[in-house]
């Protein structure tokens, strides 16, 4: 049901949410969206460089793309369909989804998509929301997916965080019953009965990259394909500082961007044949062919 590596080593999926280094949530006090326009825009580059990684390591990824990335950069989403990778949905513009209301949610991800799949000519059927930001503030967050034409989520963090997550939710993918659609956590591990996060961000800059591949061997164990995800601006320790903000906020953003791209060169490789990693909706199509078939609806519960 689940796509195997030569060797049988368990395929997992390389995420990465394609948006610019002033999208981020940590900076929505200091720079105003009116301002956007007039900041240097490094998403193009950034993501490109990530682009010949995968292909210099043989290994495909799924990529959550915001509409308004797609909509000044098409060729950029024309080449992440060329390569072969999966084409999903970050949402329009970057707003968490809890600071929306149902018929704005419902907009902004229906917009994304039909955007994505003009500029790239492929179906979009995946949704990552930003910052991780479907929680019990936004109950009707599925439906309205759902209800865009989405099939599947990877939104949920099951981690305490003092801005996203939800450490009550499920730590392998789950049927979210309201909409029957399938939600795809970031990988965590348990630690002496807490959730650790494993899955790539700050994390992996911050940790070895030894520690990181351990993590997603064990997840691998528990018979779940590990969930990575990483930004493109975090292989670019070039990119403007922004002193205004919050020292948290600045500690949180650059630590160990200047390491990150050797990091993610070495990830992408996987074994020394390379091929462990993969698309998600390869890696989980045993999770959403169930789905899709209404079949072995209880593997999929919480």
């Amino acid at each position: 049901m689940i796509n195997t590596a030569n060797g049988g080593a368990l395929m997992g999926a390389l995420t990465i949410d394609v948006e610019e280094h002033f999208h981020v949530h940590a900076f929505t006090g200091t720079i105003d969206r009116a301002d956007w326009s007039r900041q240097e825009s490094r998403v193009e580059a950034n993501t490109d460089r990530i682009l010949q990684i995968f292909s210099d390591n043989n290994a495909l990824g799924t990529f959550f793309t915001l509409g308004c990335v797609a909509e000044k950069h098409p060729a950029l989403i024309r080449r992440i369909v060329d390569a072969g990778h999966e084409l999903a949905s970050h949402g329009s513009a970057h707003y968490a989804v809890f600071d929306q209301d149902r018929a704005a949610f419902f907009d902004d991800v229906r917009r994304a998509r039909l955007i994505l799949e003009q500029t790239g000519g492929v179906a979009v059927k995946g949704y990552r929301a930003p910052s991780f930001s479907i929680d019990e503030r936004s109950p009707w967050a599925y439906e309205a997916l759902a209800e865009a034409g989405y099939t599947y989520s990877s939104s949920s963090h099951p981690i305490n965080h003092d801005n996203y997550g939800n450490p009550d939710a499920p730590r392998h993918p789950f049927r979210e019953p309201s909409a029957n659609m399938l939600e795809i956590p970031i990988t965590t591990l348990l630690w002496r009965g807490r959730r650790i996060p494993a899955g790539g961000g700050g994390f992996f800059r911050m940790f070895p990259l030894a520690l990181t591949r351990t993590n997603m061997q064990r997840m691998r164990r528990e018979g779940i394909p590990p969930n990575f995800y990483l930004h493109p601006w975090e292989v670019d320790p070039s990119q403007p500082r922004v002193k205004a903000a919050p020292l948290k906020s600045r500690l949180r953003h650059y630590i160990g961007l200047s390491r990150c791209e050797s990091k993610l060169r070495r990830l992408a490789g996987g074994a020394p044949s390379g091929g462990q990693w993969t698309r998600m909706d390869e890696a989980y199509h045993g999770w959403l062919d169930d789905l899709s078939n209404s079949r072995n609806a209880g593997r999929l519960s919480a």
